[in-house]
């Protein structure tokens, strides 16, 4: 799995809930980061935005063993030309979204605990609970560049937008959470998510860091 740079769209079998835009992606992919904030811009501007429903896409999931570590032998293919040209992306889309952000923190992180932790807010909280998370989590590893894989990190992020550190910690080492985030990444590659970010409408869908006015495309009439 490649971080995907650009717009290209295709199928993927999913069925949204009450016509919402459909978002697969992981905390340290830097085109999700920046696929955000188009899609935000995007928002922003519509007559009649769509809702927006977050899901949960292990990016180095082909990289984990059994026990879920990840592991450092696995030949992916990403050499030093692979991530300079992630670089040279990564710029050239933050001055086209006129977004602030870092490049190399999210190359030691291991995301899962994370997305666990996020699951379990969204399951304890509910969704406006999960997205003050799921933006500080964001913005704490792409503005700050904190390891956002570190427990003590998500509690302190969770303190930071009025939720239980104790809590949020230990929802990282909840196994039935760790379960309910596994068939999550299951059910994402079963949909034909193969990259991210991922977003889908109605049938529809585009992946990569697209600008703001494919988003409009992409729901008000396909890609």
């Amino acid at each position: 799995m490649a971080f995907p740079s650009g717009p290209p769209s295709g199928g993927v079998s999913h069925q949204s809930a009450d016509d919402a835009l459909v978002v697969y992606s992981d905390y340290v992919c830097p085109f999700c980061y920046l696929g955000k904030a188009a899609m935000e811009r995007y928002l922003a501007e519509a007559d009649d935005p769509p809702e927006i429903e977050w899901r949960f896409y292990d990016l180095r999931g082909h990289k984990r063993d059994e026990s879920g570590e990840l592991r450092d032998d696995v030949d992916d293919g990403k050499d030093d030309d692979y991530f300079e040209q992630v670089r040279e992306n990564v710029e050239r889309l933050k001055d086209e979204y006129d977004v602030e952000m870092g490049l190399d923190y999210s190359l030691d992180v291991d995301p899962w605990n994370a997305q666990q932790a996020a699951l379990g807010v969204r399951e304890a909280y509910g969704e406006d609970a999960f997205l003050r998370f799921h933006e500080a989590v964001f913005d704490a590893l792409w503005q700050d560049g904190r390891d956002v894989g570190d427990p003590d990190v998500l509690a302190d992020v969770a303190e930071g937008v009025d939720l239980d550190p104790d809590e949020v910690r230990a929802a990282t080492d909840d196994e039935k959470l760790a379960a309910d985030l596994r068939e999550r990444f299951e059910q994402a590659q079963q949909a034909g998510v193969s990259g991210i970010p991922t977003f889908v409408y109605e049938g529809h869908a585009a992946r990569g860091a697209i600008p703001p006015h494919q988003f409009e495309r992409l729901v008000d009439g396909g890609m």
